[in-house]
């Protein structure tokens, strides 16, 4: 080696040992419930999108919206991922604010009824009992919208919150319930083993809304904003890389949800077809959203918007 050379390397590597690659920062996210949606954090985190932005996550479930803003408030997780109803909550009080649009109309829940059903189209569901999950949640809002869609008001269908997609299709089976909100993966596989036909897609009624939206926690916003600011485009990132590798998620998405490729392949259409690429708020959307806060009985009045999201981190680009 020429002197110069291993002078130069030496004083190179000297550098690296005084200044040595910064590490990940690891965050925890909360994600409302089990989706096929949310198998994006861990796959992502094998793709290598989350550590190009210098983010480490870890997924935590909570069943439903409510169990996951509390762990945002109490700090048990830094960001998550839930409906767009749960924009709410910060007017409520809760420390943590929408930062980005994940997804657009509610493509990943559908309606599902017994095979052998009297009801063949939304048609036939007024007075029908329906499966939901939590009070206030996305899915008791969908059936709401669904029945003033027909006309009936909002309780011309009867929505029951009984917690679980499983504790819901026992009551279907049952004869307790005439039809469930789940989710698309759930209600392809009930199809697949004939334990139930998928009646509607709600993405096909409910154009202006946002299913899934990215909370933070103020402190981040206010105190460490690259991290906010990095954390969704790891996001971004990696729905990019999940699109143009489809082949991949799916195999993990089965993977993680223990269900077929096959049934994960037809759900995952319409998680491509709804999810957003940059995370811009949709002003009607939003509209709606705010609507449904009064309609769920979660405020009594449409907030501000400026409690409902902060639009400083959107459009991304990865």
């Amino acid at each position: 080696m020429r002197p110069f050379k291993r002078v130069f390397t030496l004083g190179l590597l000297a550098a690296l040992a005084v200044f040595p690659a910064r590490a990940a920062d690891k965050v925890k996210i909360g994600t409302s419930g089990l989706a096929l949606l949310w198998t994006f954090i861990d796959a992502g985190t094998k793709a290598g999108t989350w550590r190009k932005y210098g983010i480490e996550p870890e997924r935590v479930e909570f069943a439903g919206d409510a169990n996951m803003q509390q762990a945002l408030t109490s700090a048990s997780v830094d960001f998550g991922f839930g409906s767009g109803p749960g924009m709410a909550y910060h007017s409520k009080g809760v420390p943590a604010v929408a930062v980005a649009a994940v997804a657009g109309p509610p493509y990943s829940f559908v309606l599902m009824v017994r095979p052998d059903s009297r009801l063949k189209t939304s048609e036939d569901l007024k007075g029908a009992k329906v499966g939901v999950t939590t009070e206030g949640s996305v899915t008791q809002w969908l059936v709401r919208e669904l029945s003033r869609q027909k006309g009936w008001g909002s309780n011309g269908i009867v929505d029951l919150p009984l917690g679980t997609i499983r504790t819901q299709f026992v009551a279907l089976k049952g004869g307790d319930l005439d039809a469930s909100v789940t989710t698309v993966e759930t209600s392809l596989t009930y199809e697949a083993e004939k334990e139930g036909r998928i009646l509607l897609y709600f993405g096909d009624l409910v154009k202006d809304f946002h299913a899934h939206i990215a909370f933070a926690r103020t402190e981040h916003i206010e105190k460490n904003p690259d991290l906010v600011a990095r954390f969704l485009k790891g996001w971004f990132a990696t729905v990019a890389y999940m699109k143009a590798h489809p082949e991949f998620i799916i195999k993990e998405g089965a993977a993680a949800m223990r269900y077929p490729e096959s049934i994960i392949a037809k759900a995952m259409d319409g998680q491509f077809k709804m999810l957003s690429e940059d995370g811009v708020f949709n002003p009607a959307a939003l509209d709606k959203i705010s609507k449904s806060f009064v309609e769920l009985g979660i405020l009594q009045a449409e907030p501000e918007r400026k409690l409902m999201y902060v639009d400083r981190f959107v459009p991304v680009r990865p």
